[in-house]
């Protein structure tokens, strides 16, 4: 019998993640299905599995005007789940093998109006729960905190260090500062110390223009930011470099039209100030870097862009928000990757009609060309499933790792 081992590598593993023992038959299950699409069985068939981990946005309201916002054309279009549609989603996907649902995206989740039900439905489920939030509405997550367990995160999107960069990154529509959002954060820990709390920075680097008008730079504040962390007992800073969405595409890219010695100037600048924050960390708070900022770093973006033809993760983790079903979050809101309704996990005949979508995405969604501008998170995952797939090596022969973090 082979050893089931302990998953070692949490934040950014995904193919780990995949040979968990609560995901390992599902990954078998979709690795058998592309290996015989068409001869014993339907190709638009998939087996009913729902996705490992989805992306849930609650709301299109957001109460920021972040001028770097990846979804800022799909704010505050006045739609929201409701928590009924929520509660049936819930009941349809967890005896599918729904594992993890991250709140965020598309909106400010803590501006619905059921947000702490929500926390409570899904916590009463089992299921594991991260939190992506502006801030504004820190008082709504304490409400929950002690529903959260260990594996369960909060994470701000602060991106800045100082109140001036702060403000002119997120321009919030109300008198909050900085310091008093910190000041609140650091009381959810003294609320329920097992939360993971993160603090999310979005580098920004010059030249960078969003309709004409230029970014704020946040690189000198990349250390202090750690500092920050420290001083308000946040347990780690997340560092990703800051994504665009192509108006021409719709979709995000990194680095789109930079030329190689302006490239090589931001990685260094990047580098050498993430050194400072690893020392001002000293291993009181995790310094943790990004697939793409990693990529970025080694000066590998032009290889996390080439992507196989088949975005296997589709089939993994999923996009729901108000507008419909994704199948990516780089793609959120866009056409060409919606494979559903906002009702298309809510009841048995409707997810079945998404799963068929979802096959007929698999099977048409051509990610080397429409992924070829995108760092993708998910590129290291999506060529190890499709090497796999094209070895044939028995599935039998992957290993089986412990059950310990399902978020994709």
């Amino acid at each position: 019998m082979k050893e089931i081992r302990q998953l070692k590598q949490r934040e950014h593993d995904f193919a780990a993640k995949l040979k968990q023992a609560s995901v390992v038959e599902r990954l078998k299950a979709y690795i058998e299905h592309q290996r015989h699409p068409a001869e014993d069985r339907n190709p638009m068939d998939l087996q009913p599995f729902s996705p490992v981990s989805i992306n849930l946005d609650l709301t299109s309201a957001c109460n920021f005007a972040c001028p770097h916002c990846v979804d800022a054309a799909i704010l505050n279009s006045g739609e929201a789940l409701t928590l009924d549609s929520i509660e049936g989603i819930l009941e349809t996907l967890i005896p599918r093998g729904l594992l993890s649902v991250i709140l965020l995206g598309g909106g400010e989740p803590t501006l619905h109006k059921d947000f702490e039900a929500v926390v409570a439905r899904i916590k009463e489920k089992g299921v594991q729960l991260g939190i992506v939030t502006n801030g504004s509405r820190l008082e709504r997550v304490a409400r929950v905190a002690e529903m959260l367990e260990k594996h369960d995160w909060v994470r701000l999107s602060i991106d800045a260090a100082r109140e001036e960069t702060w403000q002119r990154m997120h321009r919030p529509k109300s008198a909050l500062t900085l310091q008093d959002m910190l000041a609140r954060a650091a009381r959810l820990k003294t609320i329920n110390p097992s939360i993971s709390l993160g603090y999310s920075f979005v580098i920004v680097w010059e030249g960078i223009m969003v309709n004409e008008n230029p970014l704020a730079t946040n690189l000198d504040e990349i250390a202090a930011a750690v500092e920050l962390a420290a001083k308000y007992s946040f347990d780690y800073v997340s560092f990703k470099p800051c994504l665009l969405r192509l108006p021409q595409s719709e979709k995000e890219t990194l680095l789109y039209g930079v030329k190689k010695e302006t490239e090589n100037r931001i990685r260094q600048t990047i580098e050498h100030n993430l050194e400072q924050a690893r020392k001002a960390g000293d291993d009181k708070v995790k310094v943790l870097e990004s697939v793409n900022l990693r990529a970025l770093l080694e000066n590998r973006i032009d290889d996390l862009k080439r992507q196989p033809k088949v975005c296997h993760m589709q089939f993994f983790r999923t996009v729901l928000s108000p507008a419909g079903i994704f199948h990516c979050p780089a793609f959120r809101g866009v056409d060409k990757a919606k494979i559903g309704e906002k009702d298309g996990y809510n009841a048995e005949a409707a997810f079945m009609e998404t799963q068929r979508e979802l096959a007929k995405s698999l099977k048409t969604f051509d990610a080397a060309n429409e992924c070829c501008d995108i760092g993708c998170f998910y590129h290291h995952v999506n060529w190890w499933l499709e090497d796999f797939i094209r070895s044939g090596q028995r599935t039998d022969d992957i290993d089986t790792l412990l059950d310990d973090n399902f978020f994709l």
